[in-house]
């Protein structure tokens, strides 16, 4: 039995993670599952799956999810914090760990997994991003193994040569497409961008996502995101990644080969697809999602990016480009302005508007032989000048 250990097991991937393991009860079993603060569906799940461990975000909510279960035969230890999600990442019975905790606050479990040697599912792409060098550094050291989860990813993986590690000019490959949706507001008039709300924001017209995720899509910060995560993963630079918004989410990515082939994955937009390839992997294994009907899909195609309609992927490629603790910056400040947003606090174009603002009021320092609390910190400095930036354009 392959032990695995979920972390954000109630959001949208950790729910998909949960699905396709209950499919295949003679090869996984669910070692430890973490949630943020429900404590209701984490008690559900714990009761289908029956977990040696739980983790809740704090000792409130761990409580709760005690009471929800005092009377389960057989429950799970309990645990509560970021030493306890730290502690189920890297448990001697876990073989994978699924990372799918949103934002930055998933860095630090997920570097537990990889000095541990797991296999790291990573859907937590704001690791990549904040702390790309260590994270890569810590695999490499331990021997654990990293496989994308998300579909863009997942898809460039499934179509590269096994010894891409060796470089990618040097296995013939000449550019990675990473493709896009577009996200809800692909054609809606730039002039009315700030009358958005955010339940239109978070109505994503092709794929079930959590709301912070949703408004990363309908603001492309997404997909700038990936690209630097891309960059990670593959061993590449902005210079070899092109976006392209293919609005049927039917292709998830491409990769162009210096012969002039091009290699896709396609697939349905949904997240058990990937999320099967990598926990099967090398293996094909059953994920619950139905064949690609080409003949109902009839057609594909493809857009350029808007930069007007979407500057935090502008702000991304920039970010990228420049390294050191830049991409660490645009994400804390996106994941501050996102809330704004999602609070009515700031317009959708103000997102992307305090994500400037922060990178321009904070130095760009290099992360050449810092440590995690040096990132923990541009983090933290980093949000208070987003909240600050906030602030200012809300008065």
């Amino acid at each position: 039995m392959i032990g695995v250990t979920v972390l954000g097991a109630t959001g949208s991937i950790g729910v998909s993670t949960l699905d396709v393991l209950a499919r295949h009860p003679d090869r996984f079993q669910a070692v430890a599952l973490t949630a943020n603060r429900d404590a209701e569906r984490l008690a559900d799940q714990c009761r289908q799956h029956r977990p040696k461990f739980a983790v809740m975000a704090d000792a409130d909510a761990a409580a709760r999810l005690r009471d929800l279960l005092a009377d389960m035969s057989g429950r799970p230890e309990i645990l509560s914090g970021i030493e306890g999600l730290e502690q189920v990442a890297a448990l001697p019975e876990t073989d994978y760990v699924m990372a799918a905790i949103v934002g930055a606050a998933g860095l630090r479990p997920t570097l537990a997994a990889a000095r541990a040697g797991k296999r790291v599912l990573l859907a937590n792409k704001e690791s990549l991003v904040v702390a790309g060098a260590m994270l890569m550094q810590a695999v490499s050291d331990s021997g654990a193994e990293l496989l994308p989860i998300d579909s863009e990813h997942n898809a460039i993986f499934q179509c590269l040569p096994p010894n891409f590690a060796d470089g990618l000019p040097r296995v013939g490959v000449k550019r990675i497409l990473l493709t896009a949706s577009g996200g809800p507001l692909r054609e809606w008039p730039v002039d009315q961008l700030s009358s958005v709300t955010p339940e239109q924001a978070c109505a994503h017209p092709t794929w079930a996502m959590g709301r912070k995720i949703s408004v990363d899509s309908a603001t492309m910060m997404n997909k700038g995101l990936e690209v630097i995560e891309a960059c990670w993963l593959f061993g590449t630079d902005t210079d070899h990644i092109q976006v392209v918004v293919h609005p049927q989410s039917v292709i998830h990515s491409l990769v162009q080969y210096e012969d002039g082939s091009v290699l896709a994955q396609l697939g349905n937009p949904d997240m058990r697809t990937p999320i099967a390839h990598a926990m099967g992997w090398p293996e094909r294994i059953d994920s619950g999602v139905a064949p690609l009907d080409l003949f109902a899909v009839a057609h594909l195609d493809f857009q350029e990016p808007d930069l007007m309609r979407f500057p935090c992927l502008g702000l991304a490629f920039e970010s990228a480009r420049r390294g050191g603790t830049a991409p660490a910056v645009l994400n804390a400040a996106n994941e501050v302005a996102v809330a704004a947003f999602l609070d009515r606090r700031v317009d959708l174009p103000g997102i992307a508007a305090v994500v400037a603002d922060t990178l321009e009021a904070l130095p760009n320092e290099s992360v050449a032989d810092k440590g995690l609390e040096f990132l923990l910190d541009v983090d933290r400095r980093a949000r208070e000048s987003a909240e600050h930036a906030v602030r200012a354009r809300a008065a």
